[in-house]
């Protein structure tokens, strides 16, 4: 046995480093598939401009990231963008929803919105501070 960096591994060895993990998960009964989400943000012509991409999976909904060209901002789009990915979230069954942002990005934006920090790493990347925000969509537990 040895132990190898490597700077790019094919989706074949990805899938075999984590074979252990996932065994482990199975066998604990945690299923930790997860169903793709993403809302596009289109210009008049069809193109893609912006948007949202993550995840949902086990009743949460995961906002990898959500964009709106700079020339956009201001107008509501982020907000629009925002509400759709929730009202999304709760038709797939989600109470939940959580996101990752930085103090140079859109903290106050999602607080407006009613998200809240659950935790916080400081000095990432250096100099800023990246929070953990989650929102309730739904009290209920359908």
């Amino acid at each position: 046995m040895r132990i190898v960096l490597k700077d790019e591994v094919s989706s074949a060895e990805r899938d075999a480093m984590i074979a252990p993990l996932v065994a482990h998960n199975t066998a604990q009964g945690v299923d930790f598939t997860s169903s793709p989400f993403a809302l596009a943000l289109e210009d008049d012509g069809g193109n893609v401009v912006g948007g949202v991409t993550g995840y949902s999976r086990w009743g949460w909904l995961f906002l990898a990231s959500v964009a709106v060209p700079a020339e956009l901002r201001g107008q509501g789009w982020g907000r629009r963008l925002i509400e759709a990915t929730e009202a999304a979230a709760v038709e797939r069954g989600c109470q939940y929803i959580w996101l990752d942002t930085y103090s140079f990005q859109a903290r106050p934006f999602y607080e407006k919105l009613g998200y809240r920090v659950f935790g916080q790493l400081d000095d990432h990347p250096p100099g800023h501070t990246r929070f953990f925000m989650f929102k309730t969509l739904r009290n209920d537990t359908v």
